[in-house]
């Protein structure tokens, strides 16, 4: 909570105390009412007020303008001071609300009890004094506050209460669970001790029952905070249902940001990207300066393929944020599937900071290598390199992965470049690893393998990555048995390393085991290269009708595969 000191109350009270006494409206000081002027008619009900000392108000005084200096500290130690001395209401308040602002939790407890003290009747001070005493874990004294609240005024808030509760034992939460059940028997139509029932319950991991709750209780009667809650409790288990919950609130309370924030971001998690737009588009019209909402309006239209409106709401997040390299990073996305290939690696080449750094690096080198552009790849990152040598390493892992695949041998001369940086670095030399398998160098895959191994006797994408292609030579195969089985005790549940399992045991002529073997990878993970296998095998087992049904089924799910034509073009040839 903000303290805010009033500009005109020094002057009042300098006035005040130049004419030698005050006038401050107290409801329970003792009257002394002042002899009116004769042409002016006394009013109806006499205004009450409070009589100060001089030294009262120019404590007062002090603590306003030190207040105004951000003085803060000052400034409590003077109402603190005049509270205690004059128990007037106004300042044992005010005394509060800076203590408040301060978090000196200690002041605020000992005011707080102060204007109970002095204003049995005052539900503000009931309902403050119940705050600090939940904060102080005295949850038993802050209900009895809230239930005289209550008593008196027949509706009060018991949110933050529950707020208050959340770290709690269970042994407290229960006793307070209890207390709000006792409460509601007594006031059952009061919605705020339905949903302080709610929160408990949800915090006691009882999400069922707080449900349960919320749906027994009358609709009508539900307020946007409730809806809220009752929303996120019902999303767990039927989105849509909570979805028309939040579009039948938003008709209650069409001005509520959080009820209409929580059906975009549930819209957005069902793929309901045109009618999250709706929504999103609405937030962003009624919060303009709110970069956050232009974000996700500009991530949204990237999603629907809206390009073009996609840029103009990121260029929009950034003239409001532009230190925002989240959206720098989108809006480069954006550029570029709006056909502005220039301005997308631009606007990714003015990111220099940030996670968005590397992502950015790995669209710059894609598009590059689209473009045919490798000098200009090799010379972005070698810049990069020189100018953010903290990511050294992940820099040239991002060149290495680019090149890889058509450039194989400018990805090993880089790769033999980083090494010479970062020696013996595991990462690279895994990838000079790949880049040897590729180029058909099985001495090289063993050395870099084997220098892994060495490292790290337990990398189990090593141990696997030898062995399988031991395997897949056809070459030193107990070896290769023997790598495969140690990697598969390290990771029993990867199903790449049962797939390379499952393979050298086919090389080793056992193909009841190694049927077994690939059906259980090929059912964890339906890759095209455990689908090769598994229909070779079948169809060695003289099954070639189920092995040409998983080819089909597998070429469905990946129809770029060239490895499934390839290993069924040679076994039909045979």
């Amino acid at each position: 909570m903000k303290v805010t000191f009033n500009p005109t109350l020094p002057a009042l009270l300098i006035a005040l105390t130049l004419g030698g006494c005050s006038v401050l409206d107290q409801a329970n000081a003792p009257a002394n009412p002042a002899q009116p002027a004769a042409e002016i008619a006394p009013p109806a009900e006499p205004t009450v007020y409070g009589q100060f000392r001089q030294d009262t108000l120019l404590d007062l005084l002090t603590a306003e303008i030190a207040g105004q200096r951000n003085r803060f500290d000052i400034a409590l130690d003077n109402y603190l001071k005049q509270a205690r001395s004059t128990r007037d209401p106004g300042i044992t308040e005010r005394a509060v609300r800076v203590a408040e602002f301060l978090g000196n939790e200690e002041a605020a407890n000992e005011m707080t009890a102060l204007w109970v003290e002095i204003a049995p009747q005052d539900p503000e001070a009931l309902r403050s004094a119940a705050i600090h005493l939940a904060r102080a874990n005295q949850h038993e004294q802050a209900m009895d506050m809230m239930q005289r609240a209550l008593d008196l005024h027949g509706e009060t808030h018991f949110d933050f209460l529950a707020l208050a509760a959340a770290q709690t034992d269970p042994q407290t939460r229960n006793a307070l669970l209890t207390s709000l059940k006792q409460m509601q028997e007594r006031h059952p139509d009061n919605a705020q001790l339905v949903f302080a029932r709610a929160l408990l319950l949800q915090q006691a991991d009882r999400p069922e029952e707080a449900l349960a709750l919320l749906e027994s209780h009358p609709r009508s009667k539900e307020v946007a905070p409730i809806i809220l809650l009752h929303s996120r409790l019902l999303a767990e288990q039927d989105t849509q249902r909570a979805e028309s919950l939040l579009y039948d609130g938003l008709e209650r309370f069409p001005d509520d940001i959080r009820l209409r924030l929580m059906l975009a971001r549930l819209l957005v998690s069902d793929g309901n990207f045109k009618d999250a737009r709706v929504q999103y588009q609405k937030l962003a019209s009624d919060n303009p300066d709110d970069a956050d909402l232009l974000l996700s309006l500009g991530l949204i239209d990237l999603e629907l393929g809206n390009a073009e409106e996609a840029v103009v709401h990121l260029q929009h997040t950034l003239q409001l944020a532009p230190g925002n390299n989240t959206a720098r990073y989108h809006l480069g996305s954006a550029y570029l599937a709006a056909g502005r290939s220039e301005d997308a690696m631009l606007t990714w080449q003015s990111i220099d900071s940030g996670n968005e750094l590397l992502t950015s690096r790995v669209q710059i080198a894609r598009l590059l290598l689209e473009q045919e552009r490798i000098t200009a790849l090799q010379a972005q990152f070698q810049q990069d390199r020189d100018q953010h040598p903290q990511h050294g390493l992940t820099l040239f892992q991002i060149e290495i992965e680019a090149l890889m695949g058509a450039h194989p041998e400018l990805a090993m001369a880089q790769t033999n470049t980083a090494l010479q940086a970062y020696p013996q670095d595991t990462s690279l030399l895994y990838s000079r690893a790949m880049l040897h398998a590729q180029l058909e160098n099985l001495r090289g895959v063993e050395e870099d393998l084997g220098a892994i191994i060495e490292q790290e006797p337990n990398n189990a994408m090593a141990l696997n990555a030898l062995g399988y292609t031991l395997a897949d030579h056809n070459v030193q195969l107990d070896r290769a048995l023997a790598l495969i089985t140690r990697a598969a005790d390290l990771a029993p549940d990867d199903p790449a390393i049962q797939d390379s399992l499952g393979w050298v045991h086919f090389r080793l002529g056992n193909l009841d085991r190694a049927e077994d073997l690939l059906r259980a990878a090929y059912e964890a993970y339906p890759d095209q290269e455990v689908a090769a296998h598994l229909g070779e095998v079948l169809w060695r087992q003289g099954s070639k009708r189920e092995a040409r049904k998983v080819w089909r089924e597998a070429l469905k799910l990946d129809p770029e595969s060239t490895l499934i034509p390839s290993t069924r073009d040679r076994l039909e040839a045979e």
